[in-house]
């Protein structure tokens, strides 16, 4: 396993390597993990589906409540029609009853009635004492002249007829009305071809004033469709009016709706994108900031592995100059030059320990440490893994989130770039293993008063020469790191009163436990 990452945060505004396609296992705990691309995507598909399925509904809901309008409008209009034609008949009988014509008047009188109206094809009377050759004619006098009113006469509606009959003094009459004819085509507000079921019903009897679309033809539907029903009026026609217009998907606004799932569908996926950059642009502000801590912190380490380094041979040639200087002392004083130069020797070596000693004090880590706090590690993990999460899927990498709550007491920015490290080497050792078998597994816990962080790969692990070395400063296996990663990583965690160890875990790979003190009120 490379056991050093923070030479490539101090090159860079930190873009470290990691493993693609984050398939996360998601274990029963309370931490979120990351999704695949499709269980990122299937909420907006979701809400996509749930947004078209609700504006298809409201234009559906819209477009019946349109169509049945309409329909109602016709068919209040087709009532009122034929209503005013079954009143303008027992007017005529009416009439005729108050004047009574002479029989022999026929000719001149009741003759011209049906060239006048077309519904009408006879008039029929009965005079004195002569009674009705249809008995229903006369059973129908009988109860006229208890209602006072005209009465249906005999009704047939194979041939779409039937009888209107007006009891009177000294004549009574009755008419034959042809039904097809009873109803104005001229001002009807339904095509007679039309999709809309006509018919006046009475009793047993219904008359058929247009048939509709045909059964066969007719749209599929969940329901009967618009219907209209109402009697005529007219106390002597009795007559329900029904209408019946099938309905269905083959009448829905197909274009309307398929205009409205692509104009969800565009506006949610830019929502969607907009968001995204959103962000990917606190993404950004976020990996920028963590790489300028990680490159303060590398340089505070720097200066102590170089103050260290090179303290001993200042610290000596100092020594060393003051010595000679001394011994110069006693020699003639031709030597004079020599022990200016050795006096000047010394002020320079002087000066380059004040040098790096003022670059320590400037860079040291423990000015840049913030207040230690409480701090969720599931929030900061959450946090640290959504800055990953590109990289991750880019190299195909299963990871496995589980554990439970846990706060520590530390300092949140020092506690993200531990994290940040350690899951960033890990991921840089999975590079040496196949796709297939790239898992992360990250876990937290409680232990005896401490939060611990488990960072678990299944990488080549640490060879057992590298092993006692993890920690030290400079110390790298990786070609061209500068070792400083895990040194700081360890520095930081004793800031915080906590341990980082690591050790390798069978069957293979890699194991490093970060354990900080749990906050007071945890």
């Amino acid at each position: 396993m490379n056991i050093d990452m923070a030479d490539a945060q101090g090159r860079k505004a930190y873009a470290p390597r990691l493993p693609p396609c984050a398939q996360v296992a998601a274990d029963p705990c309370k931490i979120a993990a990351m999704h695949s691309p499709w269980r990122r995507s299937a909420p907006w598909l979701l809400g996509w589906a749930a947004l078209a399925l609700a504006g298809s509904l409201a234009l559906l809901r819209w477009d019946i409540a349109q169509r049945r309008e309409a329909f109602q409008t016709d068919a209040r209009i087709a009532h009122r029609l034929l209503s005013q034609r079954a009143v303008q008949q027992e007017a005529i009988l009416a009439t005729l009853a108050l004047l009574s014509p002479p029989a022999d008047g026929i000719g001149s009188a009741e003759a011209r009635l049906p060239a006048v109206y077309p519904q009408v094809l006879a008039v029929l009377r009965r005079d004195g004492r002569t009674i009705w050759p249809d008995p229903a004619l006369q059973a129908s006098e009988v109860q006229s002249r208890t209602t006072h009113h005209a009465v249906l006469g005999p009704i047939d509606a194979t041939r779409r007829q039937y009888t209107l009959v007006l009891a009177g003094d000294p004549s009574s009459f009755a008419l034959r009305i042809d039904v097809q004819r009873m109803v104005p085509w001229d001002t009807w507000p339904l095509a007679r071809d039309g999709p809309v079921r006509a018919t006046l019903v009475q009793g047993t009897h219904v008359i058929v004033l247009q048939p509709g679309a045909p059964v066969g033809s007719r749209p599929a539907g969940l329901t009967e469709g618009f219907r209209f029903a109402k009697t005529l009026d007219a106390a002597g026609q009795p007559f329900e009016l029904q209408l019946q217009r099938a309905t269905g998907p083959a009448e829905w606004p197909w274009l309307r709706l398929l205009g409205w799932m692509l104009f969800s569908a565009v506006a949610l996926t830019a929502w969607r994108a907009s968001l995204q950059a959103i962000r990917e642009r606190r993404r950004a502000v976020k990996l920028l900031r963590v790489g300028q801590i990680a490159r303060l912190n590398t340089m505070g380490e720097l200066a102590g592995g170089m103050a260290h380094e090179l303290n001993q041979p200042l610290t000596a040639v100092l020594a060393n100059t003051q010595a000679a200087s001394r011994l110069l002392d006693d020699d003639p004083p031709a030597l004079a030059d020599a022990r200016r130069a050795m006096a000047q020797a010394a002020a320079q070596a002087r000066r380059v320990a004040d040098v790096v000693t003022r670059m320590r004090r400037l860079v040291e880590t423990p000015d840049t440490m913030q207040p230690r706090q409480a701090v969720n590690l599931e929030t900061a993990l959450r946090g640290v893994m959504e800055l990953l999460e590109p990289e991750i899927r880019r190299h195909r990498i299963q990871v496995s989130i589980r554990g439970q709550v846990s706060v520590v007491d530390a300092d949140p920015v020092a506690l993200e770039q531990i994290m940040h490290n350690l899951i960033g080497n890990a991921m840089q050792a999975l590079d040496d293993v196949p796709i297939e078998e790239r898992r992360l597994i990250l876990s937290i816990s409680t232990d005896n008063g401490q939060g611990v962080l488990s960072v678990r790969d299944t990488g080549p692990g640490i060879g057992p020469d590298a092993m006692p070395h993890v920690f030290d400063p400079f110390y790298t296996t990786r070609r061209g790191g500068l070792g400083l990663g895990l040194s700081l990583c360890e520095s930081l965690a004793q800031r915080m009163k906590g341990t980082l160890n690591a050790h390798n875990a069978p069957p293979r790979g890699a194991e490093f436990r970060l354990a900080l003190p749990l906050a007071r009120s945890a």
